[in-house]
C-alpha cells in the first residue's frame, strides 16, 4: 500500500472497506472511475499554454488540478467510459450486497 501514499489525491482514493450499501457503492465507484478519467486528462493539459492577456501565470497553475477534477467529475456523471459500471459490480460482489 505505501505505493498508493505517493499518487496525486492519494489521501482522497475511494474507500471500499466502509461500503455497506448500494448507494455507497455507487458512489465509490463513481469517485474511483472519476480519480481515473483526471489521471487520463491530465496529460492533455500539460501541453496546453494559456499565456497571454488573460491565461497563465501561479494562479492558473494552481486551479488547473481543479478544473481538470471537475471535468472528470461531469464525465463521469455523463456516463463516463464504463469503469465505473463495472467497479460497482465487483464492490457489490466482495461486499456480499448482490
Amino acid at each position: 500500500m505505501d505505493e498508493l501514499t505517493n499518487l496525486p489525491n492519494a489521501g482522497s482514493l475511494p474507500n471500499v472497506a466502509n461500503v455497506s450499501t448500494r448507494e455507497q457503492a455507487r458512489r465509490v465507484a463513481e469517485d474511483f472511475e472519476a480519480m481515473f478519467v483526471a489521471q487520463m486528462l491530465r496529460p492533455i493539459f500539460e501541453g496546453i499554454e494559456t499565456d497571454g492577456p488573460f491565461g497563465g501565470g501561479a494562479a492558473e497553475r494552481a486551479f488547473r488540478p481543479l478544473l481538470i477534477d471537475e471535468y472528470a467529475k461531469e464525465m463521469t456523471a455523463s456516463g463516463g467510459i464504463g469503469i465505473a459500471d463495472q467497479v460497482y459490480t465487483e464492490i457489490l460482489r466482495m461486499q456480499g450486497l448482490e
